[in-house]
């Protein structure tokens, strides 16, 4: 007896202003059609704009002309969503192949917390490049758990071995950091407001 594969899906988007609010109103709809809890939606949501933000931010960087202008050469990004292990996986892959940057911004930074909130908000984190024939640049995938977080605590602190690399061998921030709380909840409402 076989089993049905993982859910997946994927949405290629061009590098406008306007992918951003749909990357999420797409994972929104999918992920509320997969009986995905609401409270693991929010925090795929903002995953996916914060990493959907980027690809688009890191394209335009340096040109000149309007992304909407017929002269504007057609540039994509690729927004996949998965649920493996327990997990929803968002993987956002660009045509960007510098690495993204874990920074620590002030309190009155007004940009550079798009990874640090990714790394807060997911279970796991990282990035790898893509090099094919068709394509270059990288893939940003993080993941959040189904499992309440209560339950997922006490697996990771039963799986945990001190002292030992993580399986994944990717960058990952702990969900002990010194992350202010304010901070994120007006990164969230600012999210919802668009």
């Amino acid at each position: 007896m076989s089993q049905a594969p993982p859910p997946s899906d994927s949405l290629t988007l061009a590098t406008t202003p306007n992918a951003v609010r749909w990357a999420r109103l797409h994972t929104t709809d999918i992920l509320s059609r997969w009986r995905v809890p609401a409270k693991v939606i929010e925090t795929v949501e903002l995953i996916v704009s914060e990493l959907t933000t980027n690809a688009v931010q890191h394209t335009e960087e340096g040109e000149q002309v309007s992304p909407y202008s017929s002269l504007s050469p057609l540039k994509t990004f690729e927004l996949v969503l998965q649920i493996e292990s327990g997990a929803v996986r968002v993987s956002v892959c660009d045509n960007d192949e510098q690495a993204p940057v874990l920074k620590q911004p002030g309190v009155d930074a007004t940009s550079g917390r798009g990874i640090l909130l990714v790394a807060a908000m997911s279970s796991k984190w990282g990035h790898y490049p893509v090099r094919n024939r068709n394509k270059t640049g990288k893939v940003v995938w993080a993941e959040v758990s189904l499992a309440p977080a209560t339950e997922r605590r006490r697996h990771e602190r039963a799986q945990s071995h001190p002292g030992q690399p993580s399986e994944t061998g990717h960058s990952a921030l702990p969900h002990t950091s010194e992350v202010d709380p304010r901070l994120l909840g007006r990164v969230l409402a600012g999210v919802r407001g668009l």
